[in-house]
């Protein structure tokens, strides 16, 4: 029998030997428990009680809080706070867009940098006369409009939903120097007056801009109802802040000669609706 053979041979008895585990009494030397066994059996079970360990182990830690006492774990909270965290990152990021948005409208009502658009109504009835288009309602239409008038016939809300319009108070009496012009991108009057006289609030409404310009000097800016914005520029001193709410006829500014594209003492007046300028004199008796 070869070298090889007879080492296997000796191998393979050693792991098939059969031993007996005896636990005694110490005192009586009694037979409690006994077992028989081999190292071969030694070596399975302890390797299927490390695998399991190890099982278990793995799975302890993967579904469980203990995971985030291991270095390299980010905790479940701290997840939660970062997610929170770029949530509101994101909702800043939208705010602050349309804040800037909203300061861009502001300084091109200031500067007067709008762009005005005619519309040539005649055109647009003959684009429709033109058109093969029957504006003409059906018979279901017309059967909702006989329902919704025999509703409101009586309606005890009618004139409380009527739509009124606003009325606008004079900012303030004095001559007139130089008119509404948009071709020259004058979109606003100026109004000659002495030097600290009161300016009034056209209507009711909320300060939307009280601060100072290089050009235009301390400057007002109030929105009212129904889509109006009033502007006042080059007044010596203001009263209201922004947020401030006013009621028409109340005493908002003092008249002055601030800003360096200013002459003497002067109201610029500038009237809006719906985001484009108006006459203000079509509106307002100024003398």
């Amino acid at each position: 029998m070869s070298k090889k053979k007879k080492a296997k041979s000796k191998l393979r008895e050693k792991l098939i030997l059969k031993y007996r585990l005896v636990i005694l009494n110490e005192d009586t030397l009694e037979e409690r428990v006994s077992f028989k066994l081999n190292r071969l059996n030694v070596y399975v079970i302890g390797g299927v009680f490390a695998i399991l360990l190890i099982f278990l182990t793995t799975i302890l830690i993967a579904f469980s809080p203990l995971k985030e006492y291991i270095p390299g774990y980010s905790s479940t909270k701290l997840k939660k706070t970062a997610t929170k965290l770029v949530e509101e990152v994101d909702s800043l990021d939208i705010n602050l867009a349309i804040n800037a948005l909203y300061i861009k409208n502001i300084k091109d009502v200031l500067t007067g940098n709008i762009k005005t658009e005619e519309l040539n109504k005649d055109s647009i009835v003959q684009q429709l006369n033109s058109e093969d288009v029957d504006l003409n309602p059906t018979k279901n239409e017309t059967d909702f409009r006989d329902y919704i008038d025999e509703k409101e016939r009586f309606s005890l809300f009618e004139k409380a939903t009527k739509k009124t319009e606003i009325v606008f108070f004079a900012p303030l009496k004095g001559k007139i120097t130089t008119t509404y012009n948009p071709k020259e991108k004058h979109f606003a009057i100026d109004v000659a007056v002495a030097k600290n006289t009161p300016i009034k609030a056209v209507a009711n409404g909320t300060v939307i801009f009280a601060d100072f310009t290089a050009e235009t000097g301390h400057v007002l800016i109030l929105e009212h109802q129904q889509g109006y914005l009033s502007v006042y520029k080059h007044n010596a001193t203001l009263f209201k802040e922004q947020g401030d709410l006013v009621k028409s006829g109340e005493v908002i500014a003092n008249s002055g000669s601030t800003g360096s594209l200013t002459t003497g003492p002067h109201l610029h007046f500038e009237l809006w609706s719906d985001g484009y300028p108006i006459n203000p004199t079509n509106f307002i008796d100024f003398e």
